[in-house]
């Protein structure tokens, strides 16, 4: 078998094994993205949002070889039907299987940021609070100490590993 990258710098497939190889190096490279993707998403699940960000790097870097690979398929497509109608027909199950783990994905995703912007917007509006007096005396009816007009100057806690 070719290396990764030899199949998708030919600009023009001409044999049965070359299709088989472009086939087989997108495949490997969709199951590698797949892979990184589902990690990314049980980690965000599990609120561990740090260790599914250290894998942004390699999931750029497989999504760029496989849209390049996807391009190279693309301008290839005839000879492909005509080599290996059976491994393309391989890819587009895979490619269906992947679009589904990306939308599972995605919801996890909004579902994370909208938890996050919940979070923030709560954070923003508890320190913006001012503080109200309590009590029944004579500073409780309308009267606001300058003290108690001054919002909050505790601590915000925020933690890291959500």
């Amino acid at each position: 078998m070719l290396a990764d990258h030899a199949p998708q710098e030919r600009a023009r497939i001409s044999s049965a094994p070359e299709a088989r190889a472009l086939v087989d190096g997108l495949l490997a490279t969709l199951g590698s993205l797949a892979h990184i993707i589902g990690e990314e998403t049980q980690l965000m699940r599990e609120g561990r949002i740090g260790a599914a960000l250290e894998r942004e790097t390699k999931k750029t870097e497989l999504s760029g070889k496989y849209m390049r690979g996807l391009e190279v398929l693309k301008s290839n497509a005839v000879a492909l039907a005509r080599f290996v109608p059976d491994d393309v027909t391989r890819l587009k199950t895979a490619h269906l299987e992947f679009s589904e783990l990306l939308e599972t994905n995605q919801a996890v995703l909004a579902t994370a940021r909208a938890v996050s912007e919940t979070v923030i917007r709560s954070l923003a509006k508890d320190a913006g609070r001012t503080a109200q007096p309590q009590g029944y005396g004579k500073s409780s009816y309308g009267g606001v100490s300058e003290a108690a007009a001054r919002p909050s100057t505790g601590p915000i806690v925020l933690s890291k590993s959500l």
